[in-house]
């Protein structure tokens, strides 16, 4: 069986968000379903998983959902932030976002 080689590093990019308190479960569907969506509209996007908040520590700060895109590059992150898809899933995210929070890193093993 012939291995897939992997990059040493990649650049992660975590968005979290919280919702205001009168986002109905539709909106937030169809955010995570717009987001889940960009994948397949940047090629620039190297992997992508996403979750809900399940952790019993209750200190989430009202963040419940957690974004994880990976770029292989730097040029791959300038390419997504500006991307109309991107931008379109910003718009439809402003009316019910309360917070969000992006923190993006490199890799280290």
């Amino acid at each position: 069986m012939a291995q897939v080689s992997s990059p040493n590093r990649v650049l992660r990019h975590v968005v979290l968000f919280s919702f205001k308190h009168d986002a109905t479960p539709e909106q937030i569907r169809q955010v995570e379903e717009a987001f889940c969506a960009l994948p397949g509209q940047i090629d620039a996007i190297h992997d992508f998983e996403w979750g809900t908040d399940v952790s019993v520590e209750n200190i989430a700060h009202g963040f419940t959902h957690c974004f994880l895109v990976t770029f292989l590059s730097e040029a791959d992150r300038a390419v997504y932030l500006p991307h109309p898809a991107h931008k379109a899933f910003g718009a439809l995210l402003a009316p019910i976002k309360e917070n969000v929070l992006v923190i993006d890193y490199w890799t280290e093993r």
